[in-house]
């Protein structure tokens, strides 16, 4: 299993890093739909890059689930390796926004793919081990499910937090 692991990890990287950027840009594109405003950036906020790449993190986990069907810690894995992708987006974001005040478009774009990179980069780290500590697969999936219907909810009811606030416009949310 383990020489299967570095391909599934690369492919994953690229489908999160294509998918994002497409999410990025598809609300604009289908004209404000409704429907897609769950899936894709709605602004510019940290909240709405960090939906960027939770969707297509968790579809691509989802498909490659059925591969790695006989590991019973697969969904504890993409559990922390999702957590850490949308954890290091703010938390990257912010360190150099304190420090530096602004930060140019290109890094914005760069903490997404440093983002994504090490949430992959940690998850093929977990899959080499021969078993990690998991005593809640079931879980795991559960704790995704609640991050996945707060990305639904916060589009259309929007905390006036500062993650959720577009920087451009000042608005929250749709």
């Amino acid at each position: 299993m383990n020489s299967s692991i570095r391909p599934w990890q690369l492919l994953g990287f690229a489908v999160t890093s294509l998918g994002g950027t497409l999410l990025h840009f598809l609300y604009e594109w289908l004209g404000k739909a409704p429907l897609i405003a769950p899936f894709s950036g709605v602004n510019e906020s940290t909240w709405e890059h960090m939906k960027l790449l939770f969707w297509p993190m968790l579809i691509f986990s989802v498909v490659q689930s059925f591969h790695f069907k006989d590991r019973k810690d697969y969904w504890c894995i993409k559990l922390r390796g999702i957590l850490l992708g949308i954890i290091l987006i703010p938390v990257l974001f912010y360190t150099y926004n304190g420090v530096f005040k602004k930060s140019p478009d290109w890094l914005n774009i760069a903490i997404f793919f440093i983002s994504a990179a090490v949430a992959y980069l940690y998850e093929t780290r977990l899959f080499k081990k021969e078993k990690i500590r998991c005593k809640a697969p079931k879980l795991a999936v559960g704790v995704l499910c609640v991050i996945a219907l707060l990305f639904v909810v916060f589009t259309f009811f929007t905390p006036e937090l500062g993650i959720f606030r577009d920087p451009l416009t000042g608005t929250y949310g749709v």
